[in-house]
């Protein structure tokens, strides 16, 4: 596998870990509706998340949240605008960003809460 894979995966599993230690129950993983992933899913009480994760192993060209396109954000909506229809989901959503950084044995999570609407 690309290392570029392994990277996205492993800055993956840390925010799940991320947001298990916040009280965060995952949901689902790399959700998909047509053309459009949702990386995670997550709820807290009454508020359902929704998270795009993004890895960099160094910051040579931005920051990881930086990378979050405008279409990208209308493709997560639209993905999760089918996952609430799907299971009725009548309480609050947030769209969030978690931008993670691994850089040799440094590890930083950066959690952004309503990175888009």
């Amino acid at each position: 596998m690309a290392q570029h894979n392994e990277t996205g995966k492993q800055g993956e599993a840390e925010a799940v870990r991320y947001l298990r230690e916040k009280g965060y129950e995952i949901l689902s993983h790399n959700y998909r509706y047509k053309h459009a992933e949702i990386d995670l899913i997550a709820k807290k009480g009454q508020l359902l998340v929704f998270a795009e994760v993004k890895t960099r192993s160094n910051l040579n060209y931005g920051n990881p949240e930086e990378f979050v396109s405008y279409t990208k954000a209308k493709l997560v909506m639209r993905a999760a605008e089918a996952y609430i229809f799907a299971t009725d989901w009548m309480h609050d959503v947030r769209f969030d960003i978690i931008a993670v950084t691994l850089s040799g044995s440094q590890l930083n999570v950066k959690h952004i809460e309503d990175a888009f609407c």
